[in-house]
């Protein structure tokens, strides 16, 4: 990855080009799944969202696996994808990017008040 890739997100999008092209070859549910881990694992990335490629990279070669086996996409998951996004990005509770910015305002805020 250069610095012009870096600055613009290409690489991102390339990775994610790749994991969506991935992905298409699944059966339904586990595409269906996939768009669901994205809605919930996205907000607990930093700025860029770098720390989630290669957690996304071990989801997709997850869904693979299990797919190519035969396994049903609820027994692979669960019936809790957000608590499995919750898990992976981290611990139960994982703060996202808007609770810490949000912390870092009120902070800010108090200060400023004198509190």
């Amino acid at each position: 990855m250069n610095f012009w890739e870096k600055i613009t997100g290409s690489d991102m999008t390339k990775a994610m080009k790749d994991f969506e092209s991935r992905i298409s070859k699944l059966p339904a549910d586990y595409q269906a799944a996939w768009s669901q881990i994205n809605v919930h694992l996205w907000p607990h990335t930093d700025f860029t969202g770098r720390n989630l490629m290669p957690i996304l990279d071990g989801v997709v070669g997850l869904l693979e696996e299990t797919a190519a086996d035969g396994q049903n996409v609820q027994e692979v998951l669960g019936d809790d994808i957000k608590g499995f996004c919750s898990a992976l990005a981290g611990e139960e509770g994982a703060k996202s990017y808007r609770d810490k910015w949000r912390k870092q305002l009120n902070n800010n805020i108090a200060k400023k008040l004198g509190k």
